[in-house]
């Protein structure tokens, strides 16, 4: 399993921010090549700004199931609200921040 930084409170991924029982994806930021449960960890704890995903690296695979870590690409995820591997439920609320993680 890849490490997860940032206020995380549990294995699944969850943080001090975002903890309900469907907040379960890590996200892979492209400016420090680490993953983070939600932009908001992201900044508590690195000193740079986010650096968006553009359209043309949709493709690669930097979100992470926080149930069985299963890592998918920017375009699968956004196609799907459960798992593809666990079938484990997404929180769908997440798309209101894609702005923040992806040049959409």
């Amino acid at each position: 399993m890849p490490n997860i930084h940032g206020s995380v409170i549990d294995k699944e991924t969850r943080c001090t921010h975002y903890h309900s029982f469907l907040d379960v994806i890590a996200i892979k930021f492209k400016c420090c090549d680490k993953y983070y449960p939600c932009y908001k960890c992201h900044d508590e704890h690195e000193s740079h700004s986010i650096q968006r995903w553009t359209e043309k690296e949709f493709d690669r695979k930097v979100i992470m199931c926080g149930v069985c870590n299963h890592e998918m690409s920017i375009h699968d995820y956004m196609m799907v609200e459960v798992c593809p591997k666990c079938k484990a439920h997404f929180n769908s609320r997440c798309k209101f921040h894609y702005h923040l993680y992806f040049e959409i």
